[in-house]
């Protein structure tokens, strides 16, 4: 087929080239050299007519005289393709080959004029005017070939003739009827002529489209052949099955994949409709229905389908579906390429059900995370509330020691406890960043005033560094902004035996709001170089007798990097083994939401006590130890502390004591925290502040709090002051009974 297709184009070529102005002028050469004896038998021929009529020496002088000219051009004719092969002019080769058939042409004018002035010319024209006639008639059928010498020849020719007549019109001074016979006749001649002539020439143009029609009909064939064979054997060796239907919708042929696919043989299909064979129990019917109104309407379609084999097996199909249709737009057929997804349908199923199985472990994890939570919490809201009750009571050097002990063991424990919960929340993608507004400066002597102990146990300087004007008010989440700083500076504290520890700030202009700029450099221990880029990753520290020594988890750092790329930031460090590190924090800072700035610093004073003096504080929890920890704690004031034991009971003594605020546990029997401020809040005490005390500290936990309607949240375990200063808060300056969304 490759074969034939390049024979095709060959002949094409040749074509072009055979009726090219080049191509047909070497053509015209040649044929002129090669029938060069046949025309001199016409030449011979005349010559002895007339030596028999005129005389030998005119005979001789019209052969003589027509060689001449057959020569002249015959010999520059034989060279002309030579001529053309070495790069000559092929307008310029055109042009001399005219001027040979013009000498041609007039030593056959001369021949002519000698045969007719001879002396028996007079009584026999017929000869003369044939011998015009046949030369013209040569002339004429090179004319396709070579236009400009045939038209040459012709005028010649004409001429001549002409000049004949006209000459015996001027000699004989008349026109008598003889005259007007051989005029009559030659002019019928030249007609005929003419008409041969144009015959001829339309013939050969004819001739010349209708070759040019079949070999390109043929090439046209050629390569509808070869795609055709192309198509079939792409169809017949695809890997996808393939179906051929009539306009009614019915197989007319499949492929070699078909029956390897659905076990049907091409015989067992054909005049079958797709679904007869193919549709089981488990095929969805709307799907087999679009497929038939497509075939019916002339549409593609595009869909998977649940079919069988022939021997029962299901196979899930991707169906692309086209149909063919003729020049009036009516379906001749249908093709439909359908691919075998069943191993792809296969895994995407288990992968569904591993997607499942990992969400519920996840979930898994989130309900024990929660519930080791809420019980590591409990009993550790006892044993630090005790530690620090303990440490306010009159204590040997020996004793209180025992108790710092004690208090930073806990701390210690309630750090590692909240990191797993970061971790965790990080990983549901549950972890919420609720910026406000807040004193940028101030959170930062906070962060360092708390750490100043640490360092100063250790004999560390720990010192804060402005570098450039600081805004008084900013607007981001400054709970999260204080855990990353306590995480950095603790670390540079803890990994550092001798020198300083600086926390500068810096803080640059942006497009909205401003860019802080926070560096936290220790002369510490340092990082090797080679794992710096481990070191925000998990359970990851810089060597493996850190853990040993330091102690941690490895969770801070990437907890910290996570949390600065949830508020926009980015965290990086540069450390030199040996010498120290520092970590860089670039955070963006938005515009204050609001003008008064953030709220008002809670101090006790007496006008303070005085306003709660004879408030009734409902707390309700079923832990007996939290329960005394509280009346510890506000033991202090003049409020009057009600306990309610369990969720019923706190619905009830909130009737009927009308108290002033209650603290909610979450956990209690009979009713949880969130039923019961719920039926609180149906039963009327819209006002009532309701402030959820539980262990309980993921955000899902606090939302379901507000949700049902308490006013605040506090994670246990909680301090004396963080549980006084939202007492006075909800009590002393609220002003606004409004939902209070607490972020601390």
């Amino acid at each position: 087929m490759q074969d034939t297709g390049s024979h095709e184009a060959d002949q094409l070529a040749e074509f072009e080239r055979r009726y090219s102005r080049r191509g047909l002028l070497i053509r015209y050469a040649k044929g002129r050299v090669r029938n060069f004896g046949n025309r001199q038998i016409m030449t011979f021929s005349g010559g002895l007519a007339l030596t028999l009529s005129e005389g030998p020496e005119t005979g001789a002088i019209v052969v003589l005289v027509a060689l001449f000219g057959e020569l002249v051009d015959c010999l520059f004719l034989s060279r002309l393709p030579q001529f053309l092969e070495t790069g000559h002019n092929l307008r310029k080769m055109l042009f001399l080959s005219s001027i040979t058939a013009l000498v041609q042409s007039l030593t056959i004018a001369v021949c002519v004029l000698l045969a007719w002035f001879g002396e028996f010319s007079g009584y026999s024209p017929l000869f003369t005017i044939a011998f015009v006639a046949g030369a013209a008639i040569n002339a004429g059928l090179v004319l396709p070939f070579h236009p400009a010498a045939g038209a040459v020849r012709l005028t010649v020719y004409a001429l001549v003739t002409l000049s004949i007549f006209a000459f015996d019109v001027l000699a004989a001074k008349r026109v008598d009827s003889v005259f007007l016979m051989d005029a009559s006749g030659t002019a019928m001649l030249a007609f005929m002529v003419a008409l041969f002539l144009m015959f001829v020439n339309s013939g050969f143009n004819a001739h010349r489209r209708t070759t040019l029609r079949l070999m390109e009909q043929g090439r046209d064939l050629v390569r509808h052949q070869k795609e055709a064979h192309q198509l079939s054997l792409v169809a017949r060796n695809a890997n996808d099955s393939v179906i051929v239907s009539d306009a009614t919708g019915r197989i007319v042929w499949t492929n070699e994949a078909f029956t390897r696919i659905t076990g049907f043989l091409a015989e067992e299909a054909r005049g079958k409709l797709p679904g007869e064979l193919l549709n089981g129990p488990e095929t969805d019917l709307t799907i087999s229905d679009s497929i038939a109104a497509a075939i019916t309407a002339g549409k593609n379609f595009r869909g998977e389908i649940l079919n069988v084999t022939k021997h029962g097996q299901p196979i899930w199909m991707d169906v692309n579906m086209v149909p063919i249709v003729d020049e009036d737009g009516n379906v001749e057929m249908t093709v439909a390429v359908e691919r075998d997804i069943t191993l792809g349908k296969s895994h995407e199923q288990e992968l569904a059900a591993a997607r499942e199985a990992a969400e519920d472990g996840a979930r898994a994890k989130a309900d024990f995370l929660a519930t080791m939570s809420h019980e590591i919490r409990t009993p550790m809201n006892g044993v630090v509330g005790m530690a620090e009750l303990l440490s306010g009571t009159a204590l040997t050097e020996e004793q209180n020691e025992y108790v710092e002990t004690i208090k930073s063991s806990a701390a210690a424990l309630l750090a590692i406890i909240n990191d797993v919960l970061d971790l965790s929340r990080l990983d549901a993608h549950k972890m919420e960043i609720h910026p406000v507004d807040f004193d940028l400066l101030a959170c930062l002597s906070d962060t360092v005033r708390l750490i100043r102990p640490q360092a100063n146990s250790k004999g560390l300087r720990l010192s804060l560094e402005t570098l450039t004007e600081v805004p008084e008010i900013v607007h981001a989440d400054d709970g999260r902004l204080r855990q990353i700083l306590i995480n950095l500076l603790g670390n540079a504290v803890k990994f550092t035996e001798h020198g300083n520890v600086c926390l500068r700030l810096s803080v640059e202009e942006a497009a909205i709001g401003h860019t802080a700029v926070i560096e936290v450099e220790d002369t510490g221990i340092g990082i090797p170089a080679e794992k710096i880029e481990h070191i925000f990753e998990r359970f990851s520290q810089a060597e493996a007798n850190t853990t040993r020594t330091y102690g941690g988890t490895g969770l801070g750092l990437a907890i910290s990097r996570e949390l600065v790329g949830l508020m926009g930031g980015k965290l990086t460090v540069e450390s030199t083994l040996g010498e120290g590190s520092c970590f860089s924090l670039r955070l963006p800072l938005g515009p204050p939401a609001q003008s008064n700035g953030p709220g008002r610093q809670m101090k006790i004073a007496d006008d303070v006590l005085a306003q709660l003096d004879g408030r009734i504080v409902l707390v309700a929890d079923d832990n007996k130890i939290n329960r005394l920890l509280i009346a510890k704690f506000l033991a202090d004031l003049p409020v009057q502390l009600e306990f309610a034991c369990d969720g019923r009971q706190v619905v009830e003594k909130a009737k009927s004591l009308d108290p002033d605020i209650v603290f909610m546990d979450m956990s209690m029997p009979h009713l949880s925290g969130i039923e019961a401020t719920r039926l609180i809040r149906e039963s009327g005490s819209t006002r009532l502040p309701i402030v959820a005390l539980t262990a309980n500290a993921y955000d899902s936990d606090r939302k379901a709090c507000l949700d049902a309607g308490m006013n605040d949240f506090l994670s246990k375990p909680v301090g004396r002051s963080e549980l006084i200063s939202c007492l006075l808060e909800h009590l002393v300056h609220r002003t606004d009974p409004a939902t209070v969304h607490r972020t601390a």
